[in-house]
This record gives structure tokens, C-alpha cells and sequence, in this order.
């Protein structure tokens, strides 16, 4: 055990001792503790700096239309290849030829295919046009036959009048020669009677005869004549119904042939509109042998090679680097960053290969790194996990550096609020998103005008 008491124990006083004295009162030791509480000080002063919140993403350099990014030019037919006209780092302008095909399908090997597909085209108007000539003669004919059937009608009208005039004529001279008949028989009568007295002579008796019996077959003769006055009324009338008969058959059948005529006019219009299709496609293929340059710009590279090589539709021929082009940035961001940027927030833009030093919460004392604004914002996630947002050079600050390629990295930071660096210290430890604020007017009127 140890021999440890109360009493045992001896109470030191450094006073006492020259060695301790000296060695606390050496000037570097008042320096040090100096200088430690200064730097206490300067970091609790530190504290009270204001920070300005941002958030950072990294990206690339691209265009801000899309019709500015590089593109690749496809072939739109199937063909072999038969001569090249640029080779890559040319500079070709809009319409400029590329590289020329030739047909590798059996249905448009024919030299003159244009050529005979337009004679055919021309052959079908042709057609209608006759078509159309008949249709009118046809027109014409039911025309005329609607005329004739009407004169034809006025003329059996004419004659019915007629046939009723000659039936009242004849049956006015029946009713004559009936009363004629009386006469005579009267006559005959009393000559016999006179006779028998012995006042007539015989001879006077048969001339009265003779009279009574020609009154007799007149009288015969004048209702025949009656009946076939009556017989050509019902001729008359017939007539009619023949004539409307006739006509509307023949018109009936003018009107089936127009029909017919307008039918295969239509058909053949049908016939030359296909056939004009046919012709066009056939003459814009012609076109689309030669692969022309969509936009001016550069011949990046030749995605194929060679002579004689077949090809399908759509095949990629070369990528072009458009000449002139609007610069952006695209930037991806978390999705818990992504309620706090809007469309016209100010970032700031640094780009690789370009020096820099940049101070993310004192963006005043970076260098190297330029302002931009937020144009768009994409609503839906990309495959890595983050926001596309893309951003166009401010106006109002320095020019964007025009050696910019396509393609090159680039690196961003969106300002948001100025706080307290003891506040941005705590918010980083507790785990706390920046703090969101509202766009000013100004801000958000810029991003629409820039959109």
C-alpha cells in the first residue's frame, strides 16, 4: 500500500522557486497568448461577416437555340455512295453539297422515270379533258331533246285540236244529212201519195226514191266519217303518251351516259392526282441524291468513309459545327436546390482552362468568373439525378469570353440571400437548406424578356 496521508502531503508554491519564475515570465509565452486571443477575437469577428448563400452546379458550354448545337445530317433515301465534296474542317454554307448518292431500289432505276411519269400525267388530262367534252356534248343533247320532246308534244296537242274540231264538224254534217234523210223520205212520201191520186207522175215517185236512198248512204258515209274523226282524236292521244315515253327513254339514257361520262372523269382526276403525287415524289428524290449542308457552319467530322458503300434511310453522313451561335451554360442542380432558383436569377459562370479564384459567399472578391442570368429550367430529372437549368451571358456584365467551345466545362453559383457567417455556420451544421426568397420584379420581367 501506499503510504499516502493528509499529512504526508506538501503544498508547492511556484513564488518559491527561482527556475518556474523565470520560465513564466519569458516574452514569447506573452506573445503566444497574445496572439491566440487575437485570433479568438478576429474569428468571433469573423462570426458577424456577412456571407452570401448560393448554390453551386457544374455543367458545359452549349448554344442557347437549339438549332445552333452541333447536328449531324442524315440521308433521307436509300443509295450508294458515288463522290465526296468536302472533307472535314470545311467550312460549307447553307444548300452547299456534301456528298452525292446514286439509287440502289429496282422501282426507280428508270433514267426517265420523271420524264415518263409526267407523260402519263399529261396523257390523264388529256383524258379528263375529253371526258369533260363529253360530258358537256351530253348536256347539250338532253338539251336538244328536251326541246324536241316539247315541240313534239305541242304538235299532238295541235292535232288533238284538231281531231276534236273535225269530230264537231262531222258530227255537225251527220246531224245535216239526217235531217237531209227526213226531207227525202218526207218527199218520197208524199210523191207516192200524190201518185196514188194520180197528181205525181211515176217518175216523179223514183227521183224521190233515187234522193231518199242517196240521203240513206250518205247518211252511212257521214258516221264513218264521224268514227274515224273520233278514231284519230284517240291516235292523237296516243301520240302523246308515245312521244313522252320516247323522249323521256331517250333522255333517260343521255342522262346515264352523262353520268357514266362524270363518273370516269372523276375517276381519271383521281388517277391524275395520284399520278401527280408520283411525279412529285419521283422529282424531289431526284433532289435528295445530293446530301446538302442544312445551316453554315464547319464539317466536324465524316461519321462515313469511302466510295461504292450502300446506305439505308437515315443514316448519319457528317456533324456540323454551326459558324454563328448564341453561348450558354447548362447546369445541373440538386432537387433540393431546385425550388430556390427562377427564371432570371443572377449566377455566377467560371469556365475551365480560364483562370479564376473564386470566394463563393464573397462573390465581390472572386476573379475570373462571370455573371449570367437563368433563361430556362427543366422541369423533369435528368439520368443523373439533378435539374438541367440554363443560363445566357448578362448584359450588364463583362462579355463572355469568345474562344468558348462547345463543350467545355464550366462551373456556376446562383446568389441567393446575405446572411451571417455564424448563421450560415449553424445552418451547415443543423442540416438546413439556404433560405428561399422571392424574385424581384425586375429580375423575373428580364428572365421573360430573355426567354
Amino acid at each position: 500500500m501506499l503510504n499516502i496521508s493528509k499529512d504526508n502531503n506538501i503544498l508547492i508554491t511556484p513564488g518559491k522557486y527561482t527556475s518556474i519564475t523565470s520560465v513564466a515570465r519569458r516574452p514569447h509565452y506573452k506573445i503566444l497568448n497574445r496572439v491566440i486571443i487575437g485570433f479568438l477575437l478576429f474569428s468571433v469577428g469573423c462570426l458577424f461577416l456577412p456571407w452570401t448563400q448560393n448554390i453551386s452546379g457544374s455543367g458545359s458550354v452549349t448554344t442557347l437555340k437549339p438549332d445552333q448545337r452541333p447536328q449531324t445530317v442524315h440521308n433521307a433515301i436509300a443509295g450508294r455512295i458515288e463522290k465526296w465534296y468536302v472533307q472535314e474542317g470545311d467550312y460549307v454554307k447553307k444548300g452547299d453539297t456534301i456528298v452525292f448518292i446514286s439509287e440502289v431500289k429496282e422501282d426507280y432505276l428508270d433514267p426517265n422515270l420523271v420524264g415518263n411519269t409526267k407523260q402519263q400525267v399529261d396523257a390523264k388530262k388529256m383524258a379528263v379533258e375529253s371526258y369533260g367534252d363529253k360530258v358537256n356534248s351530253l348536256e347539250v343533247q338532253a338539251k336538244s331533246l328536251n326541246t324536241e320532246r316539247e315541240l313534239k308534244l305541242q304538235q299532238a296537242q295541235n292535232k288533238i285540236k284538231q281531231s276534236l274540231l273535225k269530230i264537231k264538224s262531222d258530227s255537225m254534217d251527220l246531224e245535216a244529212v239526217k235531217t237531209q234523210l227526213r226531207i227525202a223520205k218526207t218527199q218520197f212520201d208524199r210523191s207516192t201519195a200524190l201518185n196514188k191520186e194520180g197528181l205525181k207522175p211515176m217518175t216523179d215517185v223514183e227521183q224521190k226514191r233515187l234522193k231518199l236512198q242517196e240521203s240513206e248512204a250518205y247518211i252511212i258515209t257521214q258516221q264513218n266519217k264521224l268514227l274515224s274523226s273520233k278514231n284519230e282524236l284517240i291516235n292523237a292521244r296516243v301520240e302523246i303518251n308515245r312521244i313522252s315515253a320516247e323522249y323521256a327513254e331517250k333522255i333517260s339514257k343521255s342522262r346515264s351516259d352523262k353520268f357514266t361520262a362524270l363518273s370516269t372523269q372523276y375517276d381519271t382526276e383521281a388517277q391524275v392526282n395520284k399520278l401527280e403525287n408520283q411525279y412529285t415524289n419521283y422529282r424531289l428524290r431526284n433532289g435528295l441524291y445530293y446530301i446538302t449542308a442544312p445551316q453554315s457552319g464547319y464539317i466536324n467530322r465524316a461519321l462515313l468513309t469511302g466510295l461504292g458503300e450502300t446506305i439505308k434511310e437515315g443514316t448519319p453522313i457528317v456533324s456540323i459545327m454551326p459558324s454563328s451561335y448564341d453561348i450558354a451554360v447548362e447546369t445541373y442542380v440538386d432537387p433540393i436546390d431546385l425550388p430556390l432558383v427562377h427564371r432570371g436569377a443572377k449566377v455566377r459562370v467560371w469556365f475551365d482552362g480560364w483562370p479564376r479564384i473564386v470566394f463563393s459567399g464573397w462573390p465581390g472578391l472572386s476573379y475570373g468568373t462571370y455573371g449570367g442570368r437563368i433563361v430556362a429550367i427543366e422541369n423533369f430529372i435528368s439520368s443523373n439525378g439533378k435539374y438541367r437549368v440554363l443560363i445566357s451571358p448578362d448584359g450588364a456584365d463583362n462579355k463572355w469570353p469568345k474562344e468558348l467551345s462547345i463543350g467545355a466545362g464550366a462551373q456556376s453559383i446562383a446568389l441567393l440571400e446575405t446572411v451571417s457567417v455564424w448563421y450560415e455556420v449553424w445552418r451547415n451544421l443543423n442540416g438546413f437548406p439556404p433560405n428561399y426568397y422571392k424574385a424581384d420584379e425586375k429580375d423575373a420581367k428580364d428572365g421573360k424578356d430573355k426567354k
